[in-house]
């Protein structure tokens, strides 16, 4: 039986891979294409969390889509807002027949002969095998089956239960409970004020604290222009005022840190007052935007705190015991459930394997070509958003780069196009970003050079200009692989 065929394979019904599905539909009309999604629904990230608050840590303007508005109120959304969205987006441009659910890919081979890939994995226990010319990795950044969990020294005599967001019970029940929530990050502010609305406290434990800031979750100057204007008009305009600012914020960030963290401590005093310690609790280590900021819709973690349903704790914890944590210094905390939002594992591609001509290939021994592709690998893409910016502003670029390349292998009758570094390439880590989840996997992720074509910009403008307008032909992209008929027919 014939092995089925398609031009493309997208990997992943997320954000990325919807997102895929639309440039495709659009931008190469005549290519087949299908997304092998792992789970029972699209969505990733917002189909997989589930935990109480989940909400975009960006501004729905600039993490929706470019061709499709969002229309909501809100700017910062909640988590089942984002899923609608990313299903009508599915329904309306005809996308959702084209994804194959419990499709979880394990392995990739290329055949230069064939010039094609054959991906191998599982669906519903049983083996599948599909082939692409073009093999385009949607799946995300982070390992689906286990988020990162600390080996925490006496978590087994601990009576209560223990909770990861990844993984977040249907039913837990925390109303009237203590409860204290391990982490500073953006999973944590983002439970700690949700839960606290129903728990009798709640504890956010921190060993070192994050930057929080509180931002509007209504844009008027969004609500303004729409009401004002045509809807794709005015949400352009929104997303290119947030591009700017949030550009313009990260830059001053780098070139003036002690003067942006002066502001940002200053913004959490004003929430907080006067008697609050900062200096302990809301005073990170680092530079503003080594690590992701973590924005709080209208303040609900500082209103939390204020009037006393939650409270921070700085210290370091010695050993979990029968009825909560011992911390170092000394101090209890008692607990009923313990939330541990320690962060995610990273995982380049879902982990499939790849093989090249007969020989296993490890990405992570190959460059980043332009934040999307590696060198010395063939036909094959990965979708890898901002740290600094939302996530679809560079999976919206990548997308269209990823037509262009097959629109110029189409017109040109060549099947192969593979980044080649010309000789030796200065290196860098992939991300230059100092959290944890990235320092425990960046030895698993490709490196990038400190010129282009093979640096990563984590700037939109400069992406915009090298993926949308620059040349395909940039002298390290090479195409090859003649078409088969068209061989034939010149010989």
């Amino acid at each position: 039986m014939a092995i089925e065929h398609f031009d493309v394979l997208v990997v992943g019904a997320g954000i990325s891979g919807i997102g895929a599905g639309w440039h495709l539909s659009n931008k190469c009309p005549d290519r087949s294409y299908a997304i092998l999604e792992g789970r029972a629904d699209i969505g990733g990230t917002w189909d997989l969390f589930r935990y109480p608050g989940i909400r975009s840590d960006s501004d729905m303007y600039t993490l929706g889509f470019a061709h499709r508005p969002w229309t909501e109120a809100k700017a910062i959304a909640d988590g089942p807002s984002i899923l609608n969205y990313l299903n009508e987006a599915a329904d309306e441009y005809g996308i959702r027949p084209h994804i194959r659910f419990g499709h979880r890919v394990k392995s990739a081979v290329w055949s230069t002969d064939d010039a094609r890939w054959t991906v191998e994995g599982e669906n519903g226990g049983k083996p599948f095998a599909l082939t692409c010319n073009f093999l385009f990795m949607c799946s995300g950044y982070y390992d689906y089956a286990a988020g990162y969990s600390p080996g925490f020294p006496g978590s087994a005599d601990f009576a209560g239960q223990i909770v990861h967001p990844q993984h977040w019970p249907k039913n837990l029940n925390y109303a009237g409970k203590r409860v204290v929530v391990i982490g500073s990050g953006a999973t944590a502010v983002t439970i700690v004020p949700e839960i606290a609305k129903d728990a009798a406290h709640v504890t956010m434990l921190q060993r070192s604290p994050s930057y929080v800031v509180s931002r509007p979750a209504v844009d008027a100057i969004a609500d303004w222009l729409r009401e004002h204007l045509p809807a794709k008009l005015a949400y352009s305009l929104v997303r290119m005022k947030n591009v700017g600012l949030g550009a313009l914020f990260f830059r001053l960030a780098r070139r003036k840190p002690a003067k942006v963290k002066e502001r940002l401590l200053g913004m959490v005093r004003n929430e907080l007052g006067p008697d609050y310690d900062i200096a302990t609790h809301f005073n990170p280590r680092y530079n503003p935007w080594d690590q992701r900021l973590c924005l709080v819709p209208d303040g609900d973690l500082f209103r939390s705190l204020r009037e006393g349903k939650a409270s921070v704790v700085t210290d370091t914890i010695e050993r979990f015991d029968e009825t909560g944590i011992a911390l170092a210094s000394g101090k209890h905390l008692d607990a009923d459930i313990i939330v541990t939002a320690t962060g995610l594992q990273l995982q380049l591609m879902g982990g499939i394997a790849l093989t090249v001509d007969g020989v296993a290939t490890d990405p992570s021994q190959s460059l980043q070509y332009k934040g999307m592709m590696f060198s010395g690998i063939p036909n094959i893409a990965t979708s890898f958003g901002y740290t600094n910016a939302s996530w679809t502003l560079k999976a919206d670029l990548t997308c269209g780069y990823v037509c262009r390349l097959l629109n110029t292998m189409r017109r040109r009758g060549l099947r192969q196009c593979t980044p080649v570094a010309a000789g030796p390439v200065e290196t860098a880590p992939f991300l230059d970003f100092s959290s944890g989840y990235v320092t425990r996997a960046i030895d698993r992720f490709p490196k990038q050079g400190v010129k282009n074509p093979w640096r990563v910009h984590q700037n939109y403008a400069l992406d915009l200009m090298a993926l949308k307008f620059g040349k395909v032909d940039d002298g390290t992209m090479v195409f090859s692989n003649p078409e088969r008929a068209k061989v034939r027919k010149a010989a």
